[in-house]
C-alpha cells in the first residue's frame, strides 16, 4: 500500500516533530550536521512555508488561458496526425515511441479529435508543470517570492510554451520528472523512505510516456551515489519503488521483445543516417539558454551556484541530477529538447536562492522580475499567435531564428511551426488526383505515403473526400501492413506521395506525375510530385519487407 503523499500530514508539516516519535531530522541523517547553527537551519527548513494557493491558481489560470486561446491558430502538427492513427491502433508499444501518447490521442478522439480536443491534455500537463515547480520551490524552503518566481519562469519559458501547444509525449515528460523530484524532496524532508513507492509510480508512468525517462532515472541514481543520500540504496523501499516502475513499464518491455526490439533498431538507423543535428557541448548549452528564454539563466544559473554552495548543500542532489543529465545527453548526441523537462526544478531552486539573497535587499526583486519579463518578447516563437508572414518579419526584427534540430529540414518557418501547415491542402490535392482517375484504375489504386505525416493526414482528412486509408512502411505503419489482397484495393496501382519516378521504376511498369504539391509555409520536403505508379511488378505483400522505412 502506498504511503500518504498529500493530505493531513502536509497540512501540518510545521508540526512534524510534535506528532511523530523522536527521529533524527533528514538533514542530520543525510548530511551529519554537527554545529548548532547548521542544526537550527535544518530544523527551520523542515517547516514548510505557507503554500500560496491563490498565487498558484493565478499562475495555472494564466497558463491555461494562453494555450486555450491559441491552440487552434495553426493546423495539426505532423506528429499529431501520426498519433491519431496510433490511437486507432492502440497497443503496448510502437516502433518509435512509448504507448502513452497514443492513449492521450485516443482520449482526444473520444471528444471529436479536433485541435482543441487533442491539445487539451497537453495544456493541462503544462498547467501541472507550472504548479509543480511552485510546489518544489516550497519544498526547498521558498516563501511567497520564491513560489512566484518559480512559476513565473516556468510559465514564460519558450520551451514549455512550445511543447505544451500541441500533442506529444514531450508535454507530459516534465510533469512526470518533476513529480519524481517532488517525491525525492519529500523523502529528504520527512525521512520517510516508503515514499519511493510514489517515485516508482511516477517514473513508471514516465517510461510509458517516453523512454528517455530512463536517462532521468539514471541521473537520479548517479546523484544519489554522489551525495549522502546514497544510504537510501541500502534500504528496501527504493528497490520496491524500482519494482513498481518496472511493473508499470513491463507491458512495453514485452512488446519490444515480441517485436525484436524495434525501437532500438530504429534508433540505430537514425544514428546511421545522421538525421539529427549533432551539437557540441557549447552549442548544446547555448540552445538550453535560448529555449528557456535567455535571461532566465539568471534564475536557473543561480540554482546551480546555490546548490553547490554550503547554503544549498542539503539539496545538492538536484545539482548533480542536472549535471548528470546534461553530460549524458551531450555524450549520446541527444537532441537539445531532451533536457528541457529538468528545468522547472532549477527554476524552483534558483527562485529560492534569489529569495534568500534578496531577503535584506528586497528592492532588487522588482528589477529582477522586470528583466525576466522580457521573455515575453519570445512568446510568438513559442505560441502560434502571429500569422506566418508576420512571424517571419518579427523574427527578422529581433534577429532570431530558432535553430533546426534535423539536418534535412527545409522551410521558411521553424520546423515546429512549419510542420503545422499544408496537410489539408495536400489531402485536397491527392483527392482531386485520385477521384479523376478512371473508375477501373481507381478501384485498383492504393494511396502510398512515404512518411507518417502524409499517411496520418490522408487518414484524418481523406474519408470525407472519398479517399481510402493510406498505406505506408514508415515507422509503425510498417506493422499495420498493406491492405489484404481480398479486401478493397488490391494495390496493383499506387498513388505515391513524395517520391521520384526513378525510385519507383523498379516497382512499376510505368510512372506518371499527376500533379505537384506546394505550400509556402509548410515543410519544404513535403513540396513534391504526386505520382501514379501502374502495374506493380510484384504484390505489395511481397514488396513490404523491402519497403520498410524506419528513421
Amino acid at each position: 500500500m502506498f504511503p500518504p503523499f498529500l493530505g493531513k500530514e502536509e497540512e501540518n508539516s510545521s508540526h512534524l516533530s510534535a506528532v511523530r516519535s523522536p527521529v533524527p531530522t533528514p538533514v542530520v541523517n543525510y548530511y551529519l550536521m554537527t554545529s548548532t547553527a547548521q542544526a537550527a537551519q535544518a530544523t527551520e527548513t523542515d517547516r514548510l512555508p505557507k503554500l500560496y494557493v491563490g498565487l498558484i491558481a493565478l499562475m495555472g489560470a494564466i497558463k491555461l488561458l494562453l494555450h486555450l486561446l491559441t491552440n487552434s491558430q495553426y493546423g495539426y502538427f505532423r506528429d499529431e496526425l501520426y498519433y491519431l492513427d496510433c490511437a486507432r491502433h492502440l497497443d503496448w508499444g510502437y516502433a518509435d515511441h512509448a504507448p502513452g501518447v497514443a492513449l492521450y490521442a485516443k482520449i482526444g478522439l473520444l471528444f471529436g479529435g479536433s485541435l482543441q480536443a487533442i491539445r487539451f491534455l497537453p495544456t493541462l500537463a503544462g498547467v501541472g508543470v507550472v504548479i509543480t515547480a511552485m510546489l518544489i520551490a516550497r519544498e526547498l524552503g521558498g516563501k511567497m517570492f520564491a513560489q512566484f518566481l518559480a512559476g513565473f519562469c516556468t510559465l514564460l519559458a519558450m520551451a514549455y510554451l512550445l511543447i505544451d501547444s500541441f500533442l506529444s509525449m514531450n508535454a507530459f515528460e516534465p510533469l512526470f520528472w518533476m513529480a519524481c523530484i517532488l517525491v525525492l524532496l519529500k523523502i529528504m524532508r520527512t525521512g520517510n523512505s516508503r515514499l519511493w513507492l510514489w517515485f516508482g509510480l511516477f517514473a513508471g508512468l514516465g517510461l510509458e510516456n517516453k523512454h528517455s525517462t530512463a536517462f532521468f532515472c539514471l541521473a537520479v541514481l548517479i546523484a544519489l551515489v554522489l551525495t549522502p543520500l546514497r544510504r537510501e540504496l541500502t534500504r528496501p523501499w527504493i528497490w520496491l519503488g524500482v519494482s513498481v516502475a518496472v511493473l508499470i513499464f513491463l507491458p512495453n518491455i514485452v512488446w519490444q521483445i515480441r517485436h525484436n526490439f524495434a525501437t532500438l533498431e530504429l534508433l540505430r538507423n537514425v544514428q546511421k543516417i545522421g538525421k539529427n543535428v549533432v551539437l557540441g557541448p557549447g552549442e548544446y548549452f547555448l540552445h538550453q539558454v535560448l529555449f528557456m528564454s535567455p535571461l532566465s539563466i539568471l534564475v536557473w544559473g543561480a540554482a546551480l551556484v546555490w546548490l553547490f554552495l554550503p547554503v544549498g548543500r542539503r539539496f545538492r542532489v538536484l545539482g548533480w541530477i542536472y549535471l548528470a543529465l546534461l553530460a549524458l545527453f551531450i555524450a549520446m548526441k541527444g537532441k537539445d529538447y531532451y533536457l528541457y523537462p529538468i528545468y522547472p526544478m532549477l527554476f524552483a531552486a534558483g527562485a529560492v536562492a534569489w529569495e534568500q539573497w534578496t531577503q535584506q535587499r528586497d528592492w532588487l526583486r522588482p528589477p529582477l522580475v522586470i528583466l525576466l519579463s522580457t521573455a515575453a518578447l519570445l512568446v510568438p516563437l513559442g505560441l502560434p499567435i502571429l500569422p506566418p508572414g508576420r512571424l517571419l518579419t518579427y523574427m527578422q526584427r529581433i534577429h532570431l531564428m530558432p535553430p533546426k534540430s534535423e539536418v534535412g529540414h527545409r522551410g521558411s518557418l521553424p520546423q515546429y511551426f512549419g510542420d503545422r501547415f499544408g496537410w489539408e491542402e495536400l489531402v485536397d490535392q491527392v483527392a482531386h488526383d485520385y477521384n479523376t482517375l478512371p473508375p477501373d484504375v481507381r478501384a485498383k489504386t492504393a494511396i502510398f505515403a512515404n512518411n507518417y505525416g502524409e499517411a496520418g493526414a490522408i487518414d484524418l482528412f481523406g474519408p470525407k473526400l472519398g479517399l481510402p486509408t493510406a498505406i505506408s512502411t514508415h515507422q509503425n505503419y510498417f506493422f499495420w501492413g498493406p491492405p489484404p489482397p481480398d479486401q478493397g484495393a488490391q494495390g496493383s496501382n499506387l498513388l505515391v506521395l513524395g517520391d521520384n519516378p526513378k525510385s519507383l521504376a523498379r516497382l512499376c511498369d510505368s510512372v506518371q506525375m499527376l500533379s505537384f504539391h506546394y505550400h509556402a509555409w509548410g515543410m519544404g520536403e513535403e513540396n513534391g510530385p504526386i505520382l501514379l505508379c501502374t502495374g506493380l511488378k510484384s504484390s505489395l505483400q511481397q514488396e513490404w519487407p523491402r519497403l520498410k522505412k524506419w528513421n
